[in-house]
């Protein structure tokens, strides 16, 4: 966590940046500030081996040292054992640049062009050079360098995990500014401890020595989630060998990324830049890659239309040999996205001969619920759950996070669950593991200690079903139930669709021939299809007006007998007057007097079709949600899409469908019954439903009570303002 030490930096930092206001707006400081800070710690970290350095370029080039082979040389210099190239070859300091004020901007370009391959990179993706400029035409360059040369970002100083803590929190503080998107937001370092402290539960080769794991954010930021990983193992085992992954749509955020992994060390070329889902541009920087563990905050509550196309067609073309099999979220939340490209970076199972893999990812509360059964999100669901790789959720706190004060969740998915979990979700209630922070930051007010984060870790290991914790529940201490184990199958239920027949009465009644105008079909008698013609026109109409009155004329004369409440003997009249008047109803003309004449009625007979089969009244049409009950076969048949048959699943399902009809609906409605080719499965999580806990209101004489004394002081308020 940010120490006062740190923050007083980070402080400084953000004093700076406010003498930039004039020429910047301060939503833009960080175009400034950001890549200034990273100038600096590069500056602070090659400080000790500058003049080794060049004096070693120098020698290298005098000797005609093959271009390609001077990096390696270098980097050797800076440090025995590195591996990355880092250094810098101008003969430029921050101190130095501040012995020539009036060629400071050309001599800090040169600087920066003196950096190895990597760093210039990281600067042309901040866009820098075009902030010299405008700084140095403000008159702001020089102070800015000089302040900035006064704070000691050394590493001995400043460690490579403080420093992320201090970029974050800088990055925090200029998304304020600039008032970011809610789900653009970066992930508290405490939140990251918990889910790194939750994948790595119980996985006792991560700690082996020599050991070698590679770690995958497909939504890296500025790395965050993998240097608590890395830090989170090393802790406990310094001889590990861990590969870090991860992909990064937005420049600002990848440089600062790539600037951190280049100053531990770490393989740069393994941080990608462009878009994880693909937008035509850029695409999955790791396609034929997998992972053994993968952590991600992805946006969520954000549209992915620029990524649709790319998307749909790898959904529609590959299917479940893409990313994306199971199905697609709405286009206004692309979360679950996120979550299947991690799932197709899964190894093996083990108990397909491979190491298997583990995901956290943080998601807010629109994955748990969202959709209709058969839908994308549900399907998703449904998908992940039938496969048993669901290991357990995680409910965090609400104002947890800077930019956004919703409620958010932790799920844990793994193809390689441990006998116990086998078939099994665990769901934990940690809304109420929180303190209030001393000072908020935006939307941040709460926090998770370490005590927090240790007992959370601890009821996911326990895995007891009904284990309780003391919470403060509005400001009273209480026992609550906040941990709790399904059955995979528990979260899956049936949508089945219950029709009524139709029953109808008919009558030939003034009112219901009036009717016959709401209807296109007979409306459209009188509206002539030619166009060119206007005597042919109006001929056309004359005779439609002249069919219309008719089919009203020989409508009247049904009127005598009275109200029939049988379609079928009302059709047989129908067809008499109709030949009497020498009239032919063509069949949309027909619908439409049956339409017009016909009301629903419960006392009427039931309609039947060509087959004797009754009909069904959409309007009495209604759903049941059919629960999947503990000891249900999985996985069910699967057949995902709109259009597919579901022969298998009511094949599969019938008698739960015709048991749950007979006992909650027949005794009801007798005359309902199942239109089986409709029924789809759907699977939701309603995580708060299950620790919801009832509490009875109070007595209606307390609450009397407090009325009536309202009640007289309000009068007392009203006789001081007539007074």
């Amino acid at each position: 966590m940010l120490t006062e030490n740190h923050k007083a930096i980070a402080g400084t930092i953000w004093d700076i940046a406010n003498r930039l206001r004039g020429p910047y707006r301060p939503p833009q400081y960080r175009l400034v500030m950001l890549p200034m800070v990273v100038l600096r710690r590069f500056d602070c970290v090659l400080e000790p081996s500058k003049e080794a350095v060049i004096r070693e370029h120098a020698r290298l080039t005098a000797a005609g040292t093959p271009e390609r082979a001077i990096p390696r040389l270098l980097t050797k210099i800076v440090g025995p054992d590195r591996k990355q190239p880092l250094y810098n070859i101008s003969p430029y300091t921050f101190e130095k640049l501040l012995g020539d004020s009036e060629n400071i901007a050309p001599n800090l370009v040169s600087y920066i062009n003196g950096f190895s391959e990597t760093a210039r990179r990281i600067f042309d993706k901040f866009k820098f050079g075009e902030q010299i400029e405008k700084l140095d035409a403000s008159n702001r360059l020089f102070n800015i360098v000089k302040l900035m040369s006064d704070v000691d970002l050394h590493p001995d100083k400043i460690s490579n995990l403080e420093m992320g803590y201090i970029f974050e929190h800088l990055v925090m503080r200029f998304n304020e500014q600039a008032n970011e998107e809610a789900g653009d937001h970066f992930t508290p370092r405490e939140v990251i401890r918990l889910m790194t402290h939750l994948i790595y539960t119980g996985e006792e080769d991560v700690y082996k020595a020599g050991v070698y794991r590679e770690i995958y954010d497909p939504t890296c930021g500025t790395g965050g989630m993998l240097s608590v990983s890395e830090e989170t193992i090393r802790a406990q085992n310094l001889k590990a060998n861990l590969g870090l992954y991860g992909q990064e749509y937005n420049d600002e955020s990848w440089a600062i990324c790539c600037a951190d992994m280049l100053i531990k060390d770490e393989e740069t070329g393994n941080i990608v830049l462009g878009d994880t889902l693909g937008d035509g541009k850029t695409k999955d920087g790791f396609p034929d890659k997998k992972f053994h563990y993968m952590l991600a905050n992805p946006p969520f509550g954000v549209e992915w239309k620029e990524q649709q196309r790319i998307v749909t067609k790898e959904h529609e073309e590959v299917g479940f040999d893409g990313r994306f099999g199971a199905g697609l979220p709405a286009i206004n939340d692309g979360s679950l996205l996120f979550l299947q490209h991690m799932i197709s970076k899964m190894h093996d199972a083990p108990s397909r001969g491979g190491d298997g893999s583990r995901i956290a990812i943080i998601f807010n509360g629109s994955p748990l619920f969202s959709g209709d059964a058969g839908s994308g999100p549900s399907n998703i669901r449904r998908w992940i759950i039938e496969k048993d790789w669901l290991e357990a959720i995680i409910a965090l706190p609400d104002q947890l996070f800077y930019n956004t004060g919703i409620f958010t969740y932790v799920w844990l998915v793994s193809n390689r669950k441990p006998p116990e979990r086998r078939g099994k979700v665990q769901l934990i209630d940690g809304t109420r593991f929180f303190q209030k922070m001393k000072k908020s930051l935006n939307n941040k007010r709460n926090e998770l200690s370490d005590a927090h984060i240790a007992r959370l870790t601890e009821l996911y290991g326990n895995f007891r079903d009904g284990e309780t914790e003391r919470v403060l529940v509005d400001g009273a201490w209480e026992e609550r139930v906040v941990s709790r184990i399904f059955d995979n199958a528990e979260f899956g239920f049936l949508k089945v669709t219950v029709e009524r027949p139709l029953r109808l009465n008919f009558e030939a009644t003034p009112e219901r021939i009036a009717r016959l105008e709401e209807q296109s079909a007979f409306a459209n008698l009188a509206v002539s299809k030619k166009r060119k013609d206007a005597k042919a026109v109006e001929a056309d109409e004359a005779a439609g007006q002249a069919q219309q009155e008719a089919i009203r004329a020989m409508l009247a004369t049904l009127a005598n007998k009275g109200r029939f409440m049988d379609r079928a003997q009302f059709e047989v009249d129908l067809d008499k007057a109709a030949k009497r008047a020498r009239l032919k109803l063509p069949a949309p003309v027909r619908k439409a007097v049956l339409s017009a004449l016909g009301e629903r009625d419960p006392r009427a007979e039931i309609c039947r079709d060509a087959k004797g089969h009754p009909e069904p009244d959409s309007e009495l049409r209604d759903t049941e949600s059919v629960p999947l009950h503990k000891g249900t076969d999985l996985p069910l048949p699967m057949e995902f899409g709109p259009d597919m048959p579901n022969d298998k699943l009511v094949a599969a399902m019938r008698g739960a469908i015709d048991a749950y009809m007979r006992a909650e609906v027949l005794p009801h409605v007798p005359d309902a019954w199942v239109d089986y080719s409709k029924t789809k499965v759907g699977y939701e999580i309603p995580i708060n439903r299950h620790f919801y806990v009832y509490k009875p209101p109070r007595p209606l004489a307390e609450i009397g009570a407090d009325i009536t004394s309202l009640e007289g002081k309000i009068a007392d308020l009203l006789k001081g303002l007539v007074a």
